[in-house]
Parts: C-alpha cells; sequence; structure tokens
C-alpha cells in the first residue's frame, strides 16, 4: 500500500507540474485567453503559477519522505 501511496503523490506532483510550467508558458508568451468574450488577464497565471509550483514541490517531496 505505501508504494501505491508513493505513486498517487508523484503523480499528482507530475500534474501540478505541468501546470506549472503550462501557465509558465502562457506568462512568457502574453497568450491571450477569451472566455465567453471576456480576456482573462495574466497576473491570474503568475498566481497559478506559484501556487501550482509549491504543491508540485511540496507533494513531491512528501513522496519522498512517504518513500523511507
Amino acid at each position: 500500500m505505501n508504494s501505491q501511496i508513493v505513486l498517487g503523490l508523484r503523480v499528482a506532483a507530475a500534474i501540478f507540474g505541468l501546470v506549472c510550467l503550462a501557465q509558465l508558458l502562457r506568462l512568457i508568451t502574453r497568450a491571450d485567453v477569451i472566455v465567453a468574450g471576456n480576456h482573462l488577464p495574466l497576473w491570474g497565471s503568475a498566481v497559478a503559477v506559484v501556487i501550482s509550483g509549491a504543491m508540485s514541490f511540496w507533494l513531491w517531496k512528501l513522496s519522498d519522505r512517504t518513500n523511507r
């Protein structure tokens, strides 16, 4: 069961990492995102980079601690 928990934490960390990279790419390219005719501001992506990056880092570290 311990290996299943570690695998789940690492998969979640990888998904949060991909979200972080996608939002970082949006910040770098300054891509416009339009939802229902409204433009989403870039600062939202900056917040998403910080939160998803922190979640990814935290889950990866947690999976390392669980693995020991």
